[in-house]
């Protein structure tokens, strides 16, 4: 069952304030956030509960772990959030109760619940992606990351103002940046146990001038001194701090470390303050590169990437497969020891990787499935009694292409910051400790711009090893791109042509496909969903679907949210792409995970085929559809309401000219324009008319002011548009722009006297059986797939979207029902005539009896392509492009000497 956020609210809210509580309390939770009855059901019945205790723990893969309890639930969920069996089942959410206080984690994002049960009302969000709706987890200005980015941010520009002369030196900036690295490394150290506690902070406090006068002089040396293997060979007053090494703390000629002004020091005593532990590496990194990076301190932490999207990328593309196998050996020493090998093994590479959270989270996961396999081994067999001293899941399996430099050295401490997490992790379950320090590994992060560098020299694929390729690759679009951009196209495609209308990401795909064909390696991009609609499509895919390459799985489009304040809120798709295996396809939408047959690149269950534009309808079940007029005029044949109204009352004869004059914001939005209309035999008259000759003398000057010679050849005409498509009868008009959110395009029809703007299609003469074709379910999942993209919006086209639309041969008894259906939707909007069609189409606002006429229409229409009817669009899609492969290739069968655009590649 589908909810949205109110629904939930109210199904939440008789579970709130009860005097008592038992273990039913899980299964009506479960049901009140839509999980299915039958399901339930059988959770409580034990058919599927995986709890290793179904006496006291309830279990379902993927959705939840809970559990009663009469101890401490604090200390029972510490322990079971990161347990072999929750790891195994990838249980989102655990929780604890002894149904007095309840306790929640949610295993995705690390957020916590610590409530008395009987407000479980007043919490219903933090469980909301069991109704489907991922949070978007948006910081709260206490939260750790945001104070500390901030607090350090504020010293930043305190230094740089006390030390101009850096933006001079080559180096300057970068000296700078290196050097807070290393200030946040001593931060995060003396508050995690690397360092005594407050150990940085108090030294600086007691050894040190309150001018600040010989800070920079300190620093020098305390950097020299962690820098130093031999206590022997550190100033006495420094000889307490620990070797670190790993390249962090030596000093090259490029270092900088600034004076400090009094205030300066004060904001780094205080910034020591801060509680560090409490930081994520993969968030805090994005934030401080916003912090010294010039223009984006305003963005802080908007470009940070959630960890559920992130697992988007690395679930499918690895980890579940991991996990399977841990599930399959669970009960086998020896499998659970393959597995263990396998994952030490495993390289992970994201040739854009910023500040390092898809590598930070990819090194987290690994490192918990790791602990998981370890419990369990010393559970079965008193030999593994004895842990490993060191994790087998090293930092040098990380490798990383970044073009910013300060970048870089983020992503390098984020890494080791993460490390030492995961070993505390460590330590709290085997009870061995694992040093961070002395720093053993530098990292293989390589700064460098991805589209230049040879991958195979920033991590090296020997063709054996798992490597995966995971990211977020920047998407500029071609009219966005730079210079620079634009010239490493002919770099990355070589002798390949190309298209310069390629977004900039489609770069990342055609080399991360270079890399990993003919190898085990895999990639899994995010990228903006416009990458696999549209003409796009055929740009890009046919250089990366090629010798031996596909899709192994794809989100398709969801909002790209993150932990920020104000949510970036893109619309992205995830594409993974693979070497030809006989393993199983997986289109992810909506929070189905459905297996496919071939996922091509318009991310559909289909063959591989690309739209092209087409002159004409497929098939013969259409009528011709045309774009509306289109005046190039210079504003002067298009009238508002009050010239329409002043033209009409000082020159009545004028009236036979002026007509109603419709694009998609005036269809949509019930907005006014008018447009002056003449046909050929009328121009005489027209241009004799003393109202209308100055409009049309400044048409004219218009037009030979133009560049293009079509245009200026026609100010001998200037009372004609430019491209004339209307015609005096009725028809049905489409958008060629309309709102993404919806989830039917606003169609209808305009009398006879309405002009149709190159801003919509029109066809003329249109029977309403067209019309149910054209607002159903079915084509809107056509449109979804082929059509182009304005940002967020749909960009209707007649040569891609409606000439490549496959309609079956329609009997007439077919017609006449989606006659009666199609006028049902036309009644129903007549019925609510005081709203715009943006108002009846808002899915928020959609009202009851006009769903239900499109649920009418959708049902009718699903049953002329399929006898089974459909569950998703996904499914409708599967069937339209079999369809489309069909009806294609019956029309090349036909004509054999044409070449056929569109056919399968």
């Amino acid at each position: 069952m589908r909810l949205n956020l109110k629904s939930v609210e109210e199904r939440v809210a008789p579970l709130g304030g009860r005097s008592s509580y038992d273990r039913e309390f899980i299964f009506q939770l479960l049901m009140a956030y839509g999980k299915p009855q039958g399901n339930v059901t059988r959770l409580r019945k034990g058919s599927l509960n995986v709890a290793d205790n179904p006496e006291t723990e309830v279990a379902q893969k993927n959705v939840v772990y809970f559990k009663e309890t009469t101890d401490n639930p604090l200390a029972v969920i510490d322990e079971l959030k990161t347990a072999p069996t929750v790891v195994r089942y990838s249980t989102r959410f655990v929780i604890v109760t002894d149904y007095a206080e309840l306790l929640a984690v949610d295993t995705k994002t690390g957020e916590n619940l610590m409530i008395p049960i009987q407000d479980i009302n007043q919490h219903f969000t933090f469980f909301l992606p069991w109704a489907g709706m991922e949070k978007a987890q948006y910081i709260a200005e206490a939260h750790a990351d945001v104070k500390a980015a901030e607090r350090m941010g504020r010293l930043f520009d305190e230094l740089l103002a006390a030390n101009p002369y850096l933006l001079d030196l080559p180096h300057g900036r970068h000296g700078l940046n290196v050097f807070f690295t290393r200030l946040l490394f001593c931060f995060f150290a003396e508050d995690t146990g690397i360092f005594e506690e407050n150990q940085f902070t108090n030294a600086v406090g007691s050894q040190t001038q309150a001018d600040g006068s010989d800070v920079a002089e300190f620093l020098t040396d305390l950097f020299a001194a962690l820098d130093t293997a031999e206590s022997s060979d550190k100033p006495r007053y420094l000889t307490g701090f620990p070797y670190v090494n790993g390249r962090l703390f030596k000093m090259t000629p490029d270092d900088v470390v600034p004076t400090f002004t009094k205030k300066a020091r004060k904001q780094l005593i205080e910034s020591g303050s801060l509680i560090w532990r409490g930081i994520n590496p993969d968030i805090f990194g994005s934030m401080f590169q916003a912090i010294v990076t010039p223009g984006k301190r305003s963005d802080l932490g908007q470009h940070y990437t959630s960890v559920p999207n992130i697992l988007k990328t690395i679930e499918p593309l690895f980890l579940d497969e991991l996990k399977e196998q841990l599930d399959t050996g669970f009960d086998s020493v020896k499998k659970l020891e393959r597995l263990l090998e396998r994952i030490s093994e495993i390289k992970v590479f994201d040739p854009a990787c910023g500040s390092g959270n898809f590598l930070v989270i990819a090194y987290k996961e690994l490192r918990k499935l790791e602990h998981a396999i370890l419990e369990r081994l010393a559970d079965l067999d008193p030999k593994h009694q004895v842990l490993f001293a060191e994790s087998k899941i090293n930092i040098e399996s990380f490798y990383g292409i970044e073009i910013d430099d300060f970048a870089v050295e983020v992503a390098i401490l984020s890494l080791w910051i993460a490390k030492h997490q995961m070993n505390a992790e460590f330590k709290e379950k085997f009870n061995v400790s694992i040093p961070l320090i002395p720093l053993k590994e530098t990292g293989q992060i390589h700064a460098g711009n991805a589209t230049r560098t040879d991958w195979n020299s920033a991590c090296p694929n020997d063709g054996q090893t798992e490597i995966f390729l995971i990211g977020n690759p920047p998407y500029v679009g071609s009219s966005m791109q730079s210079g620079d951009q634009k010239a490493e196209f002919p770099v990355v495609f070589g002798h390949r042509p190309f298209s310069r209308n390629l977004d900039y990401i489609a770069l990342w795909f055609v080399k991360g496909a270079d890399y990993i064909r003919g190898t085990r390696s895999k990639l899994a991009f995010v990228t903006t969903n416009s990458a696999a609609q549209g003409d796009h499509v055929g740009l890009m895919f046919p250089s990366v679907l090629t010798d031996g390459i596909e899709i192994g799985f794809a989100y398709t489009s969801f909002k790209w949210e993150n932990n920020a304040k104000r949510n970036a809120g893109v619309t992205v798709a995830v594409i993974s792409l693979r070497n030809q295996s006989t393993a199983s396809k997986y289109l992810y939408a909506d929070d189905l995970k459905i297996e496919a047959k071939n996922i091509n690149g318009y991310l559909a269950d289909g063959p591989t085929v690309i739209i092209a534009r087409r002159s004409s309808p497929l098939g013969v079940a259409l009528p011709r559809m045309i774009r509306g007029s289109q005046p190039s005029d210079g504003g002067h044949l298009i009238l508002d309401p009050a010239e329409r109204n002043a033209l009409l009352a000082s020159a009545p004869e004028t009236a036979s000219f002026v007509k109603r004059y419709m694009g998609s914001s005036e269809f949509i939005n019930d907005g006014e324009r008018y447009c002056l209309w003449v046909e050929p035999e009328d121009a005489s008259k027209a241009m004799s008319t003393p109202a209308l000759a100055p409009r049309l003398r400044q048409v004219a000057d218009f037009r030979r002011d133009r560049n293009d010679k079509t245009t200026r050849d026609l100010a001998d005409k200037p009372w004609q548009f430019k491209q004339p498509a209307y015609r005096p009868t009725e028809s049905i008009m489409v958008p060629s722009i309309s709102s993404g959110r919806r989830d039917y395009i606003p169609i209808g029809y305009l009398d006879a006297d309405t002009v149709v703007s190159n801003k919509g299609y029109a066809v003329y003469d249109a029977q309403p059986w067209l019309f149910a074709i054209l607002t159903s379910r079915v084509h809107m999942a056509w449109v979804n797939a082929v059509s182009g993209r304005m940002r967020e919006d749909y960009q209707y086209s007649n040569t891609i979207v409606y000439n490549n639309f496959p309609v079956p041969p329609l009997s007439e008894s077919a017609k006449e029902q989606l006659t009666f259906a199609g006028l049902r939707v036309l009644d129903v909007r007549e019925y609510h005539c005081e709203k715009t069609l943006a108002e009846l189409y808002d899915p928020d606002l959609m009202l009851t009896d006009l769903r239900q006429a499109h649920a009418e229409v959708d049902a009718l229409v699903d049953s002329i392509y399929s006898k089974r009817g459909y569950e998703t669009d996904e499914q409708r899609l599967s069937d339209l492009f079999a369809m489309y492969e069909a009806m294609t290739a019956e029309e090349a069968a036909k004509a054999p000497t044409k070449k056929t655009r569109g056919a399968r590649k």
